[in-house]
């Protein structure tokens, strides 16, 4: 019974995490709720390990039909890679409490600037990406690595607006990106996780398996629907991220 909720849920967050990220909104909630005892460690280590398998599908998919601009992508993914693994160590060190509410107040941020501006992330304007973009990239991914590996939820969202924000990319185009990115972040994460012992494995890759189902049916649906469908449900995962992270602080 509990093994079906998680693997459910496993498909349902590579579906959502496909198009706009936020999957470990669905999944981090399960595995505390099917392990109350478990440490967030393994939570978040088994999460990732379920998660990394479903996000390189989708990017492997958004590869083969979306031009991805290599020159953003691959500077954001080796400083995510470091920065994420670091993250990853400071689990037990750092309360996540700490960071929701700031990560409340960036998310209002993030959504109420993409409701405003109706035309953000419609239309790709494909940026000429120059060495003040790759170190840019740089920055970005060295940031939300390092959140990623700490905390995780909401960090394939804040890729997605970052890369149009400041790279001029549309929706659909930023979220390939974004795919590419947190790979690495995902990859990091769990190499410190796994050596650590904090990996519930046989959990962790039977959800994996769903999760990999999710992200390519996520995938096809964004390719087929296009920007106006991923910028909907942008909106609608970052609105339910910022309820889930207010509801935890107020409790």
């Amino acid at each position: 019974m509990e093994l079906g909720l998680l693997v459910a849920g496993a498909f349902f967050a590579g579906l959502v995490d496909a198009v706009v990220g936020g999957g470990g909104l669905i999944q981090i909630p399960l595995l505390f709720g099917v392990y109350p005892l478990g440490s967030p460690a393994s939570i978040f280590g088994t999460n990732k390990l379920s998660s990394v398998f479903g996000t390189f599908s989708a990017a492997i998919r958004y590869t083969r039909l979306v031009d991805i601009p290599w020159a953003a992508a691959l500077p954001a993914s080796v400083a995510a890679f470091i920065c994420s693994y670091l993250g990853a160590m400071s689990v037990s060190a750092i309360p996540a409490e700490l960071l929701k509410p700031f990560v409340v107040v960036l998310l209002v941020g993030v959504a109420t600037y993409t409701f405003m501006h109706k035309g953000f992330g419609r239309r790709d304007r494909r940026v000429a990406i120059g060495r003040g973009h790759m170190f840019g990239a740089l920055g970005l991914g060295g940031l939300i690595g390092f959140y990623d590996g700490f905390f995780g939820p909401g960090t394939g969202s804040l890729l997605i607006f970052l890369f149009i924000r400041f790279f001029g990319m549309d929706f659909l185009r930023a979220s390939a990106t974004a795919k590419i990115v947190n790979v690495m972040t995902n990859v990091a994460a769990i190499g410190y996780f796994g050596q650590s012992g904090d990996v519930y494995w046989s959990v962790g890759i039977a959800m994996a398996a769903f999760n990999i189902a999710g992200a390519l049916a996520g995938a096809q649906l964004a390719l087929r629907f296009g920007t106006g469908f991923v910028r909907r449900l942008f909106l609608l995962v970052v609105s339910v991220l910022i309820l889930r992270l207010s509801w935890d602080l107020i409790r």
